[in-house]
């Protein structure tokens, strides 16, 4: 198979006919060349040649990245992003071989929803690329801040008094202003300090990580329009297992780019999928995930819609508090 190749057809996707064509490619691809996927499909007495569209296509469990090496091809070269779970917890490997098509993947997913990274002043209320080079959400954030080129963008978790000072001052200068968060810290920036913004988008990643109770999504959006005195938040949903994100601009509305699509896996069935607007579990094709395993089966709840749009609701009891998961529904 020519890897090239294939990467460009995933980029180029552009209609239902031509997803289905890769996914399929990408799913023989993987059953022939990832020792855990092969055997999990072969479990499953799942014969390859029979699948025609991606939607039959198994999904492989998340909890295989804690256990497994779940890699692609040849043996991996020992470089993986990591989830930042909890105390006690095992955290998940996403094992690469070129972060080349990593950035491929976000940065074509940014420009699609958001336009030219240079337009924007990037400012990040998390931890910094070099207090966490494993994390793929700070490797993909520091990438867009160095793209940037504005001076003024950055990493301001430890800083947040000089975050309000800027943060007041660019978006008064009418410069476009990209605010990414952990849900706990921008709950303290929005309560410390006053906000009247214009012209900045503020984006949640998730994460209270112990700081603050967990809430309903509604609820923290609530707050956080209140504290920075903008209309709607961002949200971004990604994981350490994927090369790709979705986003929402607006009322928990995520939407994906072209080689990413969300299906609903009944709950009580997880090899049978449920129609739009009913609540299941959230599995994920990620079709940059070339080198691991481009369809996986998440512990995220949440329902699609017609569109291909969808929401989080929560995650299943039995399943790990991330690091970056969205928040608990009632």
């Amino acid at each position: 198979m020519d890897i090239n190749l294939l990467k460009q057809k995933i980029f180029s996707i552009d209609s239902n006919d031509s997803f289905n064509a890769s996914a399929l490619e990408i799913f023989r691809y993987q059953f022939e060349n990832n020792k855990v996927y092969h055997d999990f499909v072969s479990a499953l007495k799942i014969r390859p040649e029979r699948i025609e569209h991606y939607a039959d296509i198994p999904f492989l469990p998340i909890g295989f990245f804690k256990t497994q090496v779940v890699f692609t091809g040849a043996k991996p070269l020992g470089r993986y992003f990591t989830s930042s779970g909890t105390t006690g917890t095992t955290p998940s490997k996403h094992f690469y071989n070129e972060l080349s098509l990593y950035e491929t993947s976000f940065q074509t997913s940014f420009r699609l929803f958001y336009g030219d990274v240079p337009e924007y002043v990037i400012f990040a209320l998390l931890p910094s690329y070099f207090e966490n080079k494993n994390s793929s959400l700070i490797y993909m954030i520091n990438n867009l801040i160095e793209k940037s080129g504005n001076e003024e963008s950055g990493f301001y978790l430890g800083n947040i008094d000089k975050l309000a000072e800027e943060l007041n001052l660019q978006d008064q200068a009418g410069k476009k202003v990209l605010l990414f968060g952990v849900s706990y810290a921008l709950l303290d920036l929005a309560e410390e300090y006053d906000f009247d913004l214009k012209n900045t988008i503020v984006m949640e990643t998730g994460g209270m990580k112990g700081r603050r109770k967990e809430m309903v999504r509604e609820e923290l959006h609530k707050l956080l329009k209140r504290g920075f005195g903008v209309k709607t938040i961002h949200s971004e949903y990604g994981m350490t297992e994927l090369f790709s994100q979705a986003y929402s601009q607006g009322k928990g509305i995520f939407f994906t780019p072209p080689w990413m699509k969300v299906l609903i896996r009944d709950t009580n069935d997880p090899l049978h999928l449920i129609e739009n607007e009913k609540t299941g579990g959230i599995n994920v094709i990620d079709l940059a995930n070339i080198h691991s395993c481009s369809f996986i089966a998440t512990q995220d709840l949440g329902k699609s819609h017609p569109g291909g749009s969808f929401e989080v609701l929560g995650r299943f009891d039995d399943s790990d508090v991330r690091g970056c998961n969205l928040m608990i529904t009632d």
